[in-house]
């Protein structure tokens, strides 16, 4: 029998294959994985082979995220950080020693900070001018969905008392209507559009920065969620383009075009011709970006229903749908039609409604072609709803760490979503229950890209910091095989790697090995779990 360059033996196998779910041994030859088994594949030995002794450490499938921004992601983390902290004292303390690290940038930009650092979610223009009264500062909150900016900014952007809000968003004011300094999902391109952009050089410094990290944490491949322009952010697509061209590009990408929510489906041929240049190595992008609606701490996520004020009484708000729910039916019908998959962003409960409506249209007008569209974030789905997905064939896409109690979902989400709706969060186990296909994402640098700290909280449905308290929703926690099926075969079904996901003979050689086998470890020291070797093809691209 011809030789394998490399054999892992020793095992756990955790192969998240249903016809033999467990294993001790895998062979490797090339970019493929040639055998599972036990003591038979050591027949596969050679000279020259690879031999690594997993000494009860568990080799499992590659981890794959359905959802993230890592161009964006990478370049932050060359900006001001101000991720790990929900301190103002320290977020000031880290603004004014970036500014003063970098007397030559000619605005201040980066974020991470948290809506729950500050009353109602609203910091001011104020405070950052205390550190920096001088320059423009911009700095996008964890969710960039909104921005904190100083006076100067506001200046040079002319906004003022009598500035209207745009249509997709909202100036938070003072008492005698002067922006305060926080500025709501499409306010914040009001700014950003001033903020120098990033060079080509940057962007691809930043997805290769990006790439190192997901790599030690085990990702193989992810879709990139916004290949475009959108609120001052530039278009990652150069960086991707650039890297698969000269191979340092190692992971698989999936890239989802931006919906241009301000115009029609005029901009499908340019999609179309977008799709056709976008493609190199292990880069393609055949999915469409559209996001339907905003989030439900600064109340634009879309509800069938009001938002409740702060005693609990009905609002006149439900929130934004940013694209007309029966326009949209047309336009996911066209790129249903023209082979894209469609990649919603939808939060509330009606975004996720006139999501499905559109691809219920689809179908209805095309068929059904295996695009798999999916849904992403799904914060808020009404009970009527969730047979849908299964019934559709639209898959959940779910980023699993937001499904936990902290100061931002008790003190800025619940109050105003009321007991009842509250509970229809991220309903992950009703939806599995269902028959509904998981794929699981981080939204990184929304949050943590960390897959394991994604499955811990699916499983415990309570952060790996928090292993005494409050579990959120309960009845809504998922089994830890179908958790880890979400970030491997899951988020590789959507992201259109059929032959990734799970250890399978003839399947791409992309493979991750863990310090222990977390299906013996007790469920709240899943988090603690660390990566040890991260390969793509066959390939060693992290040891730690």
């Amino acid at each position: 029998m011809p030789q394998a360059d490399l054999v892992f033996t020793g095992g756990p196998v955790l192969t998240l294959d249903p016809a033999r779910s467990r294993a001790t041994s895998l062979a490797v030859t090339g970019d493929r994985i040639t055998a599972v088994g036990h003591d038979e594949v050591r027949e596969l030995i050679g000279p020259g082979t690879e031999v690594v002794d997993l000494a009860g450490r568990l080799l499992l499938p590659g981890f794959q995220d359905a959802h993230i921004h890592a161009v964006g992601g990478g370049c932050e983390l060359a900006e001001c950080d101000l991720t790990e902290s929900v301190d103002v004292a320290e977020y000031l303390a880290r603004i004014r020693a970036y500014a003063e690290a970098h007397p030559d940038r000619e605005w201040v930009t980066g974020g991470g900070w948290s809506l729950e650092s500050f009353a109602g979610g609203l910091p001011t223009r104020r405070l950052l001018d205390s550190v920096v009264p001088d320059r423009p500062v911009l700095l996008s909150n964890r969710d960039h969905h909104g921005a904190w900016a100083n006076t100067r900014a506001l200046e040079l952007a002319g906004l003022a008392a009598h500035t209207p809000d745009p249509a997709d968003g909202r100036i938070e004011r003072e008492a005698d209507g002067t922006p305060s300094g926080m500025l709501q999902e499409g306010a914040t391109g009001l700014v950003s559009r001033l903020v120098p952009a990033s060079t080509a050089e940057d962007r691809l410094a930043g997805l290769l920065r990006a790439q190192r990290l997901l790599h030690s944490l085990g990702v193989t491949g992810w879709q990139d969620a916004l290949l475009g322009s959108f609120n001052g952010m530039p278009d990652p697509s150069d960086a991707y383009l650039a890297a698969a061209g000269d191979g340092s590009l190692t992971a698989r990408v999936t890239g989802a075009l931006w919906w241009d929510r301000e115009r029609g489906a005029e901009q499908i041929a340019e999609l179309v011709e977008r799709r056709k240049q976008l493609a190199s190595g292990r880069f393609r992008a055949g999915s469409v970006k559209i996001m339907q609606d905003g989030i439900a701490e600064n109340f634009t996520a879309a509800m069938t229903a009001p938002y409740l004020d702060g005693c609990g009484c009905a609002t006149g708000n439900t929130g934004l749908s940013f694209v007309d729910p029966e326009a949209l039916r047309g336009y996911v019908t066209e790129l249903d039609a023209l082979g894209f998959q469609v990649h919603f962003h939808a939060l509330g409960d009606r975004a996720v409604r006139e999501a499905l409506d559109a691809v219920e249209a689809a179908i209805a007008a095309n068929g059904r072609r295996g695009n798999r569209h999916h849904l992403a974030h799904l914060q808020v789905v009404h009970p009527a709803d969730v047979p849908r997905f299964a019934a559709l064939g639209a898959i959940a896409n779910i980023q699993p760490l937001w499904a936990a109690h902290e100061p931002q979902m008790d003190e800025l989400t619940i109050p105003f979503l009321g007991e009842e709706r509250a509970a229809w969060q991220y309903p992950f186990g009703s939806l599995l229950r269902s028959g509904a296909t998981l794929a699981a994402g981080s939204d990184w640098p929304v949050s943590s890209p960390n897959p394991l700290e994604g499955i811990h909280v699916a499983v415990n449905r309570r952060g790996p910091d928090s292993p005494d308290g409050k579990v959120f929703y309960p009845e809504e926690r998922i089994d830890l095989l179908s958790a880890l099926t979400a970030y491997t075969a899951g988020a590789a079904h959507v992201n259109g790697h059929d032959d990734a996901g799970s250890l399978t003979a003839g399947h791409l050689a992309d493979l991750v090995v863990l310090d222990r086998d977390v299906t013996t470890a007790p469920a709240d020291e899943i988090g603690e779990a660390r990566v040890e070797r991260t390969y793509v093809g066959g390939r060693l691209v992290y040891e730690g």
